[in-house]
């Protein structure tokens, strides 16, 4: 898949979907010559290649008046040589020269993928499912080494790129600026599309045309951030979501990021992506390395589903790891929404059991239950028993809900503190904070340092002594602030910057810790809802808290902004309580499972206070989707109609088996239009030359083959699929099937 021409030092990444060229410049440098659709390898790239003179710039050698980094597309451009753009990466050294002057050296092509020390990154179960080529520069005035990894799948269209640096010099550097990647386009005539948002309403859908000068999304919280998920994608203005050309760009990390397209002076286009330089730099002394995070490209011509198809099967099947990863997901119940704080035994072991009964797989005991914890003011850090809420301890509860035939999980928040507690009692000096400055507090809590190994270890021992002593088969590791004061008391001051880095470090270390300790438990990422849904936290944790707002119309715009990048399998969805208590809307309790099917199911509310209907409702919600959860976690999902478009009132998308046998269909409404018109869908994904049963939701539950309509693949996705009538003010009897809120879904399957 890796092809050199020798002569040329011209590098061919390529696959059965995409072609990656790139190639030696002049001086050494690594020039871009080409990404996108397969291209056939031919011994000379070089008509890709193009310099000539231009006024008002700068050459790289005297007495040439066309070489100059100002007008060349390059790979991995570096600060102060004729290039007056952005650059991946910024050093500095002892004398105060930012200059850098890497020039090829060699390169090296490995079957497989090598791991990232210390941090998360895809990888490969057989060295026949990638190449990964190595490219080696060197600076010889700061005797520092560069390495660019690039690495290209057999069945994805992805390449994954990193970059690592090492001082083989005797004075230190300091890195101030360090990007995963960095690519020139030929031209600027694109869209950037951004997942944007705050608490509640994360990742939602954003799209802008490109413009001369610097267009960026970013954090600095300590975290990716509910703001600003990392990621972009470029795609044409033509592109729609099945059709055109589009490339996307994911960090695979969950701290501070950068992610920006700079378009120059003759509408080039330079995009990159890694660790947000605002407030960073690391020390690299003698003999030191530095790594970045990997970035993850996308190439698809098959619009933006397919784009998101290719990180879903990659995410899904070479990101998340472990014995859950391939594993169906069992159906939970949370006690958060039905207690908040207010619990004890009997109420915890009264809710399980009627989960039991409706066939709820696994119980998940939320915050309150260690320390003195009865309100959010106290007891982070103190991870011991509440003896006065539970007076048989975890390891009683765990068991008796295991003698329910449930599973049982725990909630955890790991990285924080609260100042009423025995830990900060003991260690003030634990808290990220800068000597003489006053702590800002977040939901009266405070940000443990992760950057020291003694916060690692202690928050290790007690995580492990408690997952060891109790049977536990799942926990939520949640994270509930940002991060402020940015210090450690245990770092010198040329180090301070390098706080957020070595704490993302921190937090990685124990993830992989517990999880290498503990296979058999399913770990669920949490971070106010979704402030840290990332592809660093998929690789220890296969699921993710999607959004604290479990309101159902406010999920269809959360959950399909997330498929842009993230599978369904890691998508943590629930039905909860009405009104809803993020934005007190009532829906109905089939509307609220309708959109939660399309993810890892769950429940957040009180079962207990249900009627009987609702009960039997919830039960056959529980029994169809056991039938279903393959056809989520493996499917092909595909995205039909956006909230984000139009009035925004109406949303589709489907979920197909891969071998097209079975399809799941979603449409749903928010508000009812009177005398509104005749509507179709028209589907994606299914065997055209093959018929297919169509069933309403409804009837296929109550196994009525009398209502079942038969249509051949072809027919549903051309002509499209009829959505039925809605209430015109003149059929009442067809009340529950529309209105306000409303949904329908549809089962289809081969015969």
């Amino acid at each position: 898949m890796i092809h050199v021409n020798a002569s040329s030092l011209q590098f061919h990444l390529q696959n059965d979907s995409l072609s990656y060229i790139f190639h030696v410049l002049k001086n050494g440098h690594i020039g871009h010559l080409y990404f996108g659709k397969r291209l056939h390898h031919v011994e000379d790239f070089s008509s890709f290649y193009q310099e000539d003179e231009r006024g008002a710039t700068a050459y790289v050698y005297e007495g040439n008046n066309q070489f100059s980094l100002d007008l060349v597309q390059q790979e991995y451009p570096v600060y102060g040589t004729t290039d007056f753009r952005y650059p991946a990466l910024h050093i500095e050294q002892e004398d105060g020269s930012r200059i850098s002057d890497f020039k090829y050296q060699s390169y090296r092509i490995m079957k497989g993928k090598p791991a990232l020390q210390g941090l998360p990154a895809t990888y490969v179960e057989d060295e026949q499912e990638a190449e990964t080529l190595e490219i080696t520069l060197y600076d010889e005035v700061t005797n520092a080494q560069l390495r660019l990894l690039y690495t290209v799948f057999t069945d994805y269209g992805v390449i994954t790129r990193s970059a690592s640096i090492s001082n083989h010099g005797n004075k230190p550097l300091n890195i101030n600026h360090m990007l995963s990647c960095s690519l020139d386009f030929f031209d600027a005539n694109y869209e950037m599309v951004q997942l944007s948002g705050s608490w509640s309403r994360e990742r939602h859908v954003k799209c802008r045309a490109l413009q001369s000068g610097v267009q960026s999304i970013s954090s600095t919280r300590g975290t990716s951030s509910s703001q600003h998920n990392p990621f972009f994608a470029l795609k044409r203005p033509e592109t729609t979501e099945d059709t055109g050309d589009v490339y996307g760009f994911n960090l695979v990390y969950s701290g501070n990021f950068l992610a920006q397209v700079e378009v120059d002076h003759y509408d080039v286009a330079r995009a990159s992506i890694g660790i947000n330089p605002f407030d960073f730099s690391w020390t690299l002394e003698e003999g030191e390395s530095f790594q970045a995070p990997e970035a993850v490209l996308v190439y698809s011509d098959q619009g933006l589903n397919g784009m998101s198809q290719q990180y879903h099967g990659l995410y899904r099947h070479r990101l998340a790891r472990g014995m859950w990863r391939n594993k169906p997901r069992p159906i939970l119940i949370n006690n958060w929404e039905a207690t908040y704080f207010d619990f004890n035994e009997d109420k915890i072991l009264h809710i399980a059991t009627e989960a039991k009964a409706l066939g709820i797989e696994l119980f998940v005991l939320d915050d309150g239950w260690f320390g003195q914890r009865n309100d959010d003011k106290t007891s982070l850090g103190d991870w011991f028993e509440n003896k006065n809420k539970l007076p048989n301890g975890l390891k009683g509860l765990s068991e008796k809900i295991n003698q329910l035939g449930m599973q049982f999980g725990l909630w955890f928040e790991p990285e924080m503190v609260s100042k009423v507690s025995e830990l900060y009692e003991t260690h003030p000096e634990w808290v990220i904070q800068v000597a003489n400055r006053a702590c800002s507090h977040g939901r009266n809590q405070y940000v443990l340092d992760f950057s020291r190994p003694e916060v690692v270890n202690y928050i290790d021992e007690k995580m492990a002594h408690i997952l060891q002593d109790c049977s536990i088969h799942y926990v939520k590791w949640d994270m509930n602030r940002y991060m402020t004061e940015i210090g450690s008391l245990a770092l010198p001051a040329h180090r301070q910057k390098e706080v957020p880095h070595r704490y993302i470090l921190g937090v990685y270390e124990l993830y992989e810790r517990l999880t290498t300790r503990f296979p058999h438990i399913l770990f669920e990422s949490c971070a106010s809802g979704g402030a840290r849904y990332d592809p660093g936290m998929l690789y220890y944790a296969p699921q993710t808290w999607t959004s604290d707002d479990t309101d159902a119309v406010e999920r269809l715009k959360i959950q399909y902004g997330t498929s842009m990048v993230y599978p369904l399998s890691s998508l943590g969805a629930h039905v909860s309580e009405v009104p809803n208590h993020q934005v007190m809307r009532v829906t109905p309790l089939s509307t609220r499972a309708n959109v939660a099917f399309f993810g890892t199911f769950g429940y957040e509310l009180d079962v207990s206070k249900m009627n009987e209907q609702e009960k039997q409702q919830v039960k056959a919600q529980i029994a169809f989707y056991k039938q279903c959860r393959s056809l989520i976690h493996d499917g092909v999902f595909y995205r039909l109609r956006s909230p984000f478009e139009g009035d925004g009132n109406e949303t589709a998308w489907m979920v197909v088996l891969p071998d097209q046998s079975m399809a799941l269909v979603g449409h749903y409404q928010v508000l009812a239009k009177p005398n509104d018109g005749f509507k179709r869908l028209c589907l994606r994904g299914l065997d055209k030359d093959q018929r297919y049963s169509v069933q309403q939701l409804d009837s296929y539950l109550k196994n009525k083959s009398n209502v079942e309509h038969h249509h051949y693949g072809d027919e549903l996705m051309y002509a499209g699929l009829n959505l039925g009538i809605s209430f015109s003010g003149t059929n009442p009897g067809l009340v529950e099937d529309s209105g306000d809120f409303c949904s329908k879904l549809w089962v289809l399957q081969k015969g």
